[in-house]
This record gives C-alpha cells, structure tokens and sequence, in this order.
C-alpha cells in the first residue's frame, strides 16, 4: 500500500476516534445541537418530502433491492465487490452501534427509526454502496460528459443521504461526521484490495 495511502486512511481513523470520544464523554452537545438548528431552520414541505424519500435508500429493504439489482446489472466481479462493500460497512456500523450505545436526538423525528445513533448506517450505506457506484463510473465511462453527469448526480445523492439523517431527525451531526470517516475508510480499503486481488471482470 502506498504511503499517501496510509496517511488518508490514518487520517480517516483518527478523526473517527476522535469524535467517537468526544460523544462517549459527551463533548458534542453544543455542536451538534448548532447543526441540527441550522438544518431544520430550513424545513418545508418540499423538502420534508425530498428527505423523507432520500433517506429511505439507505434503509435495509432499499438495500436488498439496490444491491440484487445492482448485482444483476454487474454480473461478474463488480456486483460481488459492492456486496462485499456494503455487509463489510452494515456488520462494522453493528458493532460499534453496540459498544457506543449511544440513544438519538430527543427530537421530532420524521420517520420511524430503531436502534442505536453512533455511527450513522446510512451515512456509511451511502459511501460504501453509492460511493463505490460513483467510483465505478469515473473509472469505466469513457464519455466525458456522461461521467460527469452520473457522477454529479450520485455525489449530490450521497450528500442528501448523509444530511437527511439530521433534517429527519434520527441523527446527531457527529453521527453523520463519523459515519463519513468510518465509511469513506471501508470504502477505500476495499477499492485497494479489490483492485490488488480482483484483476479484470
């Protein structure tokens, strides 16, 4: 693995201790409660509705179909990375969920949402699933164009994901914050290791 590699991967994990210690000695109340004011300081209907939706791509049944469709579409190599991908991310958000406990927002909530709140699955469905999607289209679509286009689209969707899970009510912003780190970690070591192991389709 290349040094500038381990670094990124470095810096990955240390930002996502650090701010799992900041919410287990509970250090973040203030930060995340000027978050979450700021993003529902612009709630309406239009976007309630938006968020509602959006946020529903990362919930378990969207996964299972996302995936098997996925799968289908990428019938060789690919399709078994993005399952790899996306159970590596589910059983790693499970376990820390367990050994944080941490309890969501007391909050008007805009769906119905179970479990633990530390880290945010759906922050890390969104960049291990869909950011390995957005991978596979800056590396095989040729047309310049297109690329951009698919890319943009699915850049602006892991975001809405990520911040629905704050408008929605469900989430704490450093939830989000270490669901990214933690994600975006899974997610490049499974491109280095797919890409070492897995030659060709």
């Amino acid at each position: 693995m290349k040094k500038n590699l381990k670094i990124i991967i470095g810096i990955l994990l240390l930002s996502f201790i650090f701010i799992m210690l900041l919410v287990v000695t509970n250090c973040t109340k203030t930060f995340d409660s000027a978050i979450y004011n700021f993003v529902i300081s612009f709630r309406c209907k239009f976007l309630d509705n938006y968020f509602k939706f959006i946020t529903m791509f990362g919930n378990t049944n969207a996964i299972i179909i996302v995936l098997g469709l996925l799968v289908l579409i990428f019938h060789n190599k690919k399709g078994l990375v993005l399952a790899i991908s996306t159970f590596s991310c589910v059983i790693i958000n499970s376990l820390v969920k367990h050994i944080i406990r941490r309890n969501r927002p007391t909050v008007i909530h805009l769906v119905k949402q179970g479990g633990y709140s530390f880290p945010s699955g759906h922050t890390m469905i969104a960049i291990c699933l869909y950011g390995y999607l957005l991978y596979l289209v800056r590396k095989n679509i040729k047309n310049k164009v297109l690329k951009n286009i698919l890319s943009l689209i699915l850049l602006l969707f892991i975001i809405s994901i990520c911040l629905s899970r704050i408008y929605v009510g469900v989430h704490f912003a450093t939830d989000v914050l270490a669901g990214l780190f933690l994600g975006l970690t899974i997610l490049i070591l499974v491109i280095y290791y797919t890409n070492k192991y897995l030659k060709g389709d």
